[in-house]
Order: C-alpha cells, then structure tokens, then sequence
C-alpha cells in the first residue's frame, strides 16, 4: 500500500494544499466546459429537459468508485485511511433537502456557483453571496439548533458496513444504477423535446 499519499507520508499539508487547489482549478474546468456554470443549464434537469447534469455526475462518480475499488484491490489504495465524514442521518438529510430547494430556486449548487462566477457571471456571483450570509447566519444560530445538528449519529460509515454487503457488490449495484439511470435521461429528453419552444410559440400567439 502506498496511498493515500499524505496519510504515508509522502508529502504535508503545505503540498497537499497546492494539489488540491489544483485538483480544484481542473475540476472547475470541466464542470465550465461541460456547460454547468450556466444556471438554466442546471435548472432543465428538473424539467427532463437536458439531463447532462445527472450524466456527467454520474459518469464521474462510478469513474472515481471504480478507480478507488480496483486500486484497493490491487493493493495500492488502504480504503482504511481514507477520511470519511461523519454521518448524522437526519440533520443530513435535511440539509441535503434545502441544498436541493436552493439548486431548484437559483440553479446552482455552491460548487457550480463559483464555477459561473469565475467565467463572470452575475447570477454565480449573487448566489455565493447567499452561500456566505447563509454560512453567516448558520453560525449565528448554532447554539439553537446544536443538538439537532448533532442528533442521529453514525459516526464513519459506508453504505456497504451499513448495508453488510461486500464493496464489490455495492459498486456493481452503482454501476447497474448508473445505466439505468443514463438510460432513463435519455428516454426524458426525447419525450420533452421541443416542449420548451412548443411553450414559446404558444405564448407569443397567445
């Protein structure tokens, strides 16, 4: 075993900063060329319309689980020392429901904001502007909701110790999950095809 790389030593904290800014400036150019720093972009998701988000992330997930599954398996990667975060079911879901609300609302998630505010665009910009009140406000309220934000602890686990199932079944079930869910996006976007102009034209008639 030789990674992860900074758990065996073979570089700090002061290097592991600059990879994962650059790490950060790679990923920020794909999402840019892959069209997601434009909000309307995101938003047709929602409506079945273009569903390149739920594709490219996809695409993107099962690369990086199969990467970090073989890598295991061939004795490269120690998944022991590999930093999970926390789980606290409810509080969680949550907040993974008023993440949801907002990307609906303004079409951005916090990652896909910086990415339009970096290409200059206004609405990326207002949004990150929401993200820090928001964080601002969450501070300001954290000794109200404290206990809740910590309720329903299940400390470092995967879904494959919490399901009792070995990690080469759950990234199969993954991978069956993605073609079908590409497959799906497909079917979604040729039955909504046209519907937005159709929209349009009955508007203008009207």
């Amino acid at each position: 075993m030789n990674a992860p790389f900074i758990k065996y030593g073979m570089f700090g904290d002061n290097v592991g900063l600059i990879v994962a800014f650059v790490v950060g400036i790679g990923f920020g150019f794909f999402l840019e060329r892959a069209g997601f720093g434009n909000g309307k972009k995101l938003a047709m998701q929602f409506y079945f319309r273009d569903m390149a988000v739920l594709k490219v992330m996809f695409t993107a997930i099962i690369t990086a689980m199969l990467g970090v599954y073989f890598l295991s398996v061939f004795g490269v990667l120690d998944l022991s020392m590999v930093y999970l975060v926390p789980t606290n079911i409810l509080p969680q879901i949550v907040g993974g429901l008023i993440l949801g609300f907002g990307f609906v609302v303004g079409g951005y998630c916090p990652g896909t904001s910086c990415v339009s505010a970096a290409t200059g665009k206004i609405d990326g910009m207002m949004y990150i502007v929401g993200v820090i009140i928001g964080i601002f406000i969450f501070g300001e309220v954290y000794p109200l909701i404290g206990n809740f934000y910590n309720a329903t602890p299940m400390g470092q686990i995967t879904i494959s110790e919490w399901a009792n199932i070995p990690y080469g079944v759950l990234v199969f079930a993954v991978v069956l999950m993605a073609l079908g869910g590409f497959a799906a996006a497909e079917w979604a976007e040729k039955k909504n095809a046209g519907k937005e102009g159709s929209l349009i034209t009955e508007r203008t008639d009207a």
